[in-house]
């Protein structure tokens, strides 16, 4: 297998001119893309049962004016927190990454010329049904890219979304979005809250610009311009993607706004310090008062 792939690689790292370059020769930068069958493919889908081989290939485009080396590495594809597919450092891949094979790690590509590069996916024995995310990444010149590989390995598959954690932070809705199934999911989600006396909030259901991979988890935020100053909220988050049943989670809050009720305190606080100095000086006054009676008396006894 490995010695046809590099048979191939060879055939295939013999360019294959392109003209339309010659005039941007400084132009665009180098490229990396799956390569083209029939039309330009987003990503590379692969799919296949447990101990299968797959096969496809990458396309390296330099459009400048001297040979470039490209270094080559497979990798683990996963969401960052905030929902952005991302891909495992060197040596981190522990699943789909390490399940690729390239024909070469490393191509110097000619001026003006796209070389393509086979790879193979040995799908393991053991391998789980469902969506195994994965990547190929290019590095040169201090700039790196990647082309996507959606592998699915067959057998039954699995949508299931949840919702948690649900709260209000920073004058923001604040969820947790899991893909509990095997398979990836493209969340849609509806936003409510409604107060003591009644609607506060409803956002319409709006389909998520990201993909939630499996076993991986996100967590968004919503603003809420506009909420209630003095209020008791529940509010509602409810998710769900093609195929998986609908998940809802909510959370209480209420509003109070601490900056009247500080100046409200503040004033009743001076207001009672007031009343306690008058009080202290009406009893000062009295004792004054007491203490020149009860003199004038005695004087009064003495002279008699």
């Amino acid at each position: 297998m490995a010695a046809r792939l590099l048979v191939s690689f060879a055939a295939l790292l013999c360019a294959l001119w392109l003209p339309a370059l010659a005039r941007a020769a400084d132009g665009p930068s180098w490229t990396v893309q799956p390569a083209s069958v029939g039309g330009g493919r987003p990503y590379i889908y692969l799919e296949g049962v447990p101990g299968t081989v797959l096969e496809d290939r990458l396309s390296v485009t330099n459009p400048g004016s001297k040979p470039l080396t490209v270094r080559l590495r497979p990798a683990d594809a996963y969401n960052t927190e905030t929902g952005a597919l991302a891909v495992r450092g060197a040596r981190q891949s522990k699943g789909a990454g390490t399940w690729i094979t390239l024909a070469a790690n490393q191509v110097t590509v000619p001026a003006r010329t796209r070389a393509e590069v086979p790879f193979s996916v040995t799908v393991p024995p053991g391998a789980l049904p469902g969506d195994h995310p994965g990547a190929v990444v290019a590095a040169s010149g201090g700039r790196e890219a990647g082309v996507r590989i959606h592998l699915r390995v067959s057998g039954p598959t699995l949508a299931a979304l949840t919702v948690e954690d649900v709260s209000l932070a920073g004058g923001a809705i604040r969820y947790t979005l899991v893909n509990r199934g095997n398979t990836a999911l493209t969340p849609q989600v509806t936003i409510t809250a409604d107060g003591l006396l009644g609607e506060l909030l409803r956002r319409p259901p709006r389909t998520l610009p990201l993909e939630l991979l499996p076993a991986q988890r996100v967590t968004l935020t919503e603003k809420w311009p506009g909420r209630p100053s003095l209020d008791s909220a529940d509010i509602r988050v409810d998710a769900t993607a093609p195929g998986a049943a609908a998940s809802r989670a909510t959370a209480s809050v209420t509003f109070v706004p601490w900056g009247t009720v500080a100046g409200v305190a503040g004033a009743l606080a001076a207001t009672g310090g007031a009343l306690v100095m008058l009080r202290r000086r009406h009893v000062r006054t009295l004792a004054a008062v007491t203490e020149q009676t009860d003199g004038e008396r005695h004087l009064a006894r003495s002279g008699s």
